[in-house]
């Protein structure tokens, strides 16, 4: 593994990561938007990852992930009875987002600490450089 390889595929995992806490950030403050302007309630979002794949010399090697793609989660939407809503339908449903709080929170936390373990590893790795470099002065 080249020196900096082990630290460029925690930043990318640091980059994904960031990103899946600003989206669950998202969905939380839009967890009761029934309007948007698009149309429609706030639809939940979902980062999509796939690995980062380097060749060098007919070797394939992990060198990353990376953010595929925002998508939206096509989850039905709560229906709420709520005929003084001014979003309410004609029988006096309003429909909600399709966001959970308690699935948010959990993704929250999920995400968090994929963060810091991925911190974790990137302070070892550059303490390892460190050592490494100080055998070299005697």
């Amino acid at each position: 593994m080249k020196l900096f390889q082990a630290m460029d595929v925690n930043a990318s995992a640091l980059g994904a990561q960031r990103l899946r806490l600003d989206l669950v950030a998202s969905n939380i403050a839009n967890a009761n938007s029934t309007r948007t302007p698009e149309g429609g309630p706030y639809r939940r979002k979902v980062p999509v990852f796939a690995e980062n794949l380097r060749t060098a010399e007919g070797n394939v090697a992990l060198s990353g992930v990376r953010v595929l793609a925002i998508a939206d989660d096509q989850s039905p939407f709560r229906s709420v009875y709520d005929p003084s809503h001014p979003d309410a339908n004609a029988d006096g449903y309003v429909l909600y987002p399709n966001v959970n709080i308690v699935n948010e929170m959990v993704n929250l936390m999920e995400a968090g600490r994929a963060y810091e373990a991925n911190v974790t590893a990137f302070n070892l790795s550059k303490e390892v450089f460190k050592a490494a470099l100080s055998i070299g002065r005697g």
